[in-house]
């Protein structure tokens, strides 16, 4: 089993890029079944989620290649059956996009129940109305998905809550069908208007990503293409928590400052020094930290992928700090890690009181998912002593070379494997 030991009280200076957005690049190598010709894909994170995705269009009988420096060449014209293996799509939530993506190419798709992060309930009802509307037929048996159908018809697609996973399913099953689908109340966040464009320069005609009423008009064919995925934002957003957490100075480059509004809002009311430039963003610390409130909400709010590593950095804020989740209904389970280290939090329903405590100290942790890893990599590079992470392959689902990003920061982490222990079989490498 591989954990973090983590030495903190170190500041973080320094500059740091960042990788491709996580959550656009595994919408965007299923979608690739969608052309009629192979893709060069840009700026793919080293992650073990895209390693899964790419590891699931292979066994399905694309042709991929790493062609070095984040760069795959990928052909999915050689898969026959849309059918996504069971054991890699049962470790990644965001397997799901393959029933959009195989559904829109030909019209049947038979995916396991996706797995990844437990946040909570986390249904796909509304992705099921947006194949229905299509005119699928869908069915669940035996923890499989199985949705035909034998022509897809555009359709008006109201969506009775904003959801991401839902947009993005629902974009990628019309953009092959008959005539005009209208998506209403659909999600905006970045990783969908990259979605669509990367739609869009194989020859798809989607308008309106990034507003809540997308039009998609169907074409017949897609081509091949050549793209580049958009910096991740919550991999910015995270060392900027980071940089705070540590009074460190850091240059974060490779990122969309518009794409950061609501976390460096948020940065700028507890005392954070932000500077914005065109690519990059530099955050600074020379003085104490302030309460806040904070509300999670879908973009352009407050993303709730930035929730547990933002609520760390409130524990060392002075004052009494109200952090309620509007998002997921079970994103508070770092909490009791936290309380390990010293932290004083309070949680009722999607509430979380916190009180500042000024100074956290290492302790053994245990990482419940991708994001509360990550909130405990930040604690336990601003506490005292040492802090051992747990269960860190949630953390590498979504952060390319964590440790060495923060080794060049300053930080003193190291990735150890525990003799003795099990090691986790990744699925992407079988």
């Amino acid at each position: 089993m591989d954990k973090f030991i983590i030495k903190g009280g170190r500041r973080l200076e320094g500059e740091v890029t960042i990788s491709g957005a996580k959550n656009a690049v595994v919408a965007i190598i299923p979608a690739v079944i969608l052309a009629d010709g192979p893709c060069i894909l840009e700026n793919i994170p080293d992650i073990s989620d895209v390693s899964i995705s790419l590891r699931i269009l292979y066994e399905m009988g694309a042709i991929v290649e790493n062609l070095g420096g984040g760069v795959y060449r990928i052909d999915a014209t050689p898969i026959k059956e849309p059918v996504v293996p069971y054991e890699l799509a049962r470790h990644m939530r965001a397997s799901y996009y393959f029933l959009g993506t195989l559904l829109g190419k030909f019209h049947r798709a038979r995916v396991a129940m996706p797995g990844g992060c437990y946040l909570g309930d986390r249904p796909i009802d509304q992705h099921l109305k947006a194949f229905t509307a299509l005119g699928a037929d869908c069915r669940l048996e035996n923890g499989m998905i199985d949705i035909s159908a034998d022509m897809l018809i555009g359709s008006q697609i109201y969506f009775d809550k904003i959801s991401v996973g839902a947009t993005i399913n629902a974009i990628l099953a019309a953009v092959r069908a008959t005539g005009l689908t209208v998506i209403e109340n659909a999600a905006k966040e970045p990783h969908i208007v990259d979605l669509a464009n990367f739609l869009n320069s194989m020859g798809a005609d989607i308008m309106g990503a990034g507003t809540d009423v997308i039009k998609i008009r169907g074409v017949r064919q897609l081509k091949g293409t050549s793209y580049a995925i958009i910096p991740d934002q919550i991999e910015a957003g995270t060392y900027m928590v980071a940089a705070a957490a540590t009074k460190g100075n850091v240059l974060i480059k490779n990122v969309i400052p518009k794409h950061l509004e609501s976390i460096t809002a948020k940065l700028a009311k507890i005392g954070v020094n932000v500077e914005e430039f065109d690519d990059s963003v530099r955050i600074s610390v020379d003085g104490p930290l302030v309460k806040t409130s904070v509300k999670t909400q879908p973009h352009p709010g407050f993303p709730t992928d930035m929730q547990p590593q933002f609520s760390t950095l409130l524990c060392l804020a002075e004052g009494t700090s109200i952090v309620t989740e509007e998002i997921f209904n079970n994103r508070f389970r770092y909490v009791d890690e936290l309380r390990r280290m010293g932290a004083d939090i309070s949680v009722e329903g999607r509430v979380a009181v916190i009180e500042g405590v000024g100074k956290l100290y290492g302790a053994p942790v245990t990482a419940p998912d991708l994001r509360a890893g990550a909130a405990l990599v930040i604690a336990g590079l601003a506490a005292a002593g040492v802090t051992e992470i747990d269960d860190i392959y949630h953390i590498e689902r979504g952060y390319e070379n964590i440790e060495q990003k923060l080794r060049a920061l300053g930080a003193d982490i190291e990735k150890r494997t525990v003799p003795g222990t099990a090691v986790r079989k990744d699925p992407a490498a079988m």
